[in-house]
């Protein structure tokens, strides 16, 4: 091959091509019917939490994936069978069975980055506050991300959550949903730059 004429590369080689992030891609095959529908279906004290997922530059990732995992209101954890129901005609997922809560849930991002699930408030545990753990998978992330979800009134009365209290008041607030009118709390989560959502290592 030659270089292109207009190219100020030396004949006989290519002009090096802008870099691109490939995969890998988590929209494909890993979301299944109702993956944000942890609640059961018509359940009372259901709430709706939802975001975006941005990247540094405060620009949306469509392709992000969310998922959640989570005590139950009672703050036990569920032990009933999974959420994903297969059709024994064709194979495929039917989704969730609309009654059992199983405290998962997987939900892919949407054109504008965003996502939503409808699920109960998590009970304390283990000397945590209440919380929903969540694990963000994303093109470009070779590794996967875990952070948390507080909502505003556990925070209040569970100051001495030991990684609440590691945290610099300005960190904290990037684990704290907003809370919304009619049952709905807002958590963004911003991968890198300003305000980035404080992630966890774990060993």
């Amino acid at each position: 091959m030659t270089a292109d004429a207009h190219s100020d590369a030396p004949a006989g080689t290519l002009p090096p091509t802008p870099s691109h992030t490939v995969g890998p891609f988590y929209g494909y095959a890993l979301p299944f019917p109702g993956g944000g529908d942890l609640a059961p279906a018509g359940h009372p004290e259901s709430v709706t939490v939802h975001g975006y997922v941005l990247d540094g530059a405060g620009a949306p990732v469509p392709d992000a994936l969310v998922e959640l995992w989570q005590t139950g209101p009672d703050g036990g954890l569920p032990r009933v069978p999974g959420a994903m129901r297969r059709d024994p005609v064709t194979g495929g997922f039917l989704g969730r069975d609309g009654v059992d809560f199983t405290g998962w849930g997987r939900i892919p991002t949407d054109a504008d980055g965003h996502w939503t699930a409808r699920t109960l408030l998590p009970g304390a545990r283990g000397g945590h506050a209440p919380h929903i753990a969540v694990c963000v998978f994303a093109r470009g992330l070779l590794h996967h991300l875990f952070t948390r979800i507080y909502f505003p009134r556990h925070t209040r009365a569970h100051g001495d959550d030991p990684l609440l209290a590691s945290l610099a008041p300005e960190r904290r607030e990037t684990l704290v949903a907003a809370a919304e009118p009619h049952g709905r709390y807002r958590f963004d989560i911003r991968l890198q730059g300003e305000r980035e959502t404080v992630f966890l290592d774990f060993h």
